[in-house]
């Protein structure tokens, strides 16, 4: 047996869901010998290999399958059993994708289709998989006050627990020189914001959002900031889609900085520029624009995504 992270479920897969509130479902193969709930419909996925954390597996198993590359929140453990399910917990991730279900390059089942919830019904499906799909619109529809959290029993260690579904902080940098804001186009292959321009940016992690900052503009740029040389210019609340976990998203301003912008992580962004904030550059990530407009016009605070 494969060495593994202990404690998370060997098994993962992504419910992808549009702004319609269709769920993107794979036919599974009817005969292929070996294969978990074989002839039905069910979601992307699979298990984790050698010493992959779930995250990193969805993340391989998704691209694998459908070429797709998005960003995915933990959303939920169930349990499936059968043939090529002995592990019998699977990881689900949530995620947001808007495209045609034809156009991906299907590598494994028979094909891929959007469903909605009330179709799903109607269809041959894997259990856990409808299970999983109830479960999200309980949340959609408000019937539910969010979605299944693991026991304290089910949390591995080290991971939060408890009936909230936590918000997500990340912190952004903006600098603006001439007139022009700086920012930085996302490498095709990145997780988040794939070829979109966005903020010099980060998630907190041990640290507060200022130290956070502080590391990000090093890390990623090569910039020296000064603490003193910072303050809260705007913060965007938003979710992705109903569902997902919210994001609180700190927008800092930097008065003054040391060192030349350079690209340090060319796996996450390939160039930076500055550009004048009344023509800002086409595509940019949604919140980023709302936050420069947010800041241009005088306001501290937009919501974006809320019901």
């Amino acid at each position: 047996m494969s060495s593994t992270p202990s404690g998370e479920p060997h098994g993962t897969a992504a419910l992808l869901v549009n702004p319609r509130g269709e769920y993107l479902l794979h036919l599974r193969d009817a005969n292929k010998p070996h294969i978990c709930d074989p002839g039905t419909w069910s979601i992307p996925g699979g298990g984790r290999e050698g010493n992959e954390t779930s995250r990193e597996a969805i993340a391989r198993e998704l691209k694998e399958e459908t070429g797709l590359t998005v960003p995915l929140e933990p959303f939920t453990v169930v349990d499936c059993h059968g043939p090529g399910a002995a592990e019998g917990r699977i990881q689900v991730y949530l995620g947001a994708w808007d495209g045609d279900a034809d156009a991906l390059p299907l590598s494994e089942g028979i094909m891929l289709r959007w469903f909605d919830a009330r179709t799903t019904a109607h269809l041959t499906m894997c259990p856990w998989t409808q299970q999983v799909i109830d479960q999200h619109r309980a949340l959609v529809d408000g019937t539910e006050p969010g979605p299944r959290l693991r026991t304290s029993a089910e949390v591995p260690a080290g991971q939060p627990g408890g009936g909230a579904l936590l918000t997500i902080v990340g912190v952004h940098l903006y600098l603006e020189r001439d007139g022009r804001i700086l920012l930085g186009l996302r490498h095709p292959d990145s997780a988040f914001g794939a070829s979109h321009h966005h903020f010099l940016a980060g998630h907190c992690e041990q640290e507060s959002a200022v130290a956070c900052l502080i590391r990000e503009a090093r890390e990623e740029a090569g910039l020296v900031l000064r603490a003193e040389d910072i303050e809260l210019t705007h913060v965007v609340h938003l979710v992705d889609l109903p569902g997902s976990r919210p994001r609180l998203q700190l927008v800092f301003r930097a008065h003054r900085w040391e060192g030349t912008v350079e690209v340090r992580e060319p796996e996450k962004c390939v160039s930076w520029g500055w550009w004048p904030t009344d023509a800002l550059p086409e595509p940019i990530v949604p919140y980023a624009r709302a936050a420069v407009e947010g800041i241009r016009a005088g306001r501290l605070y937009t919501e974006m995504g809320w019901l």
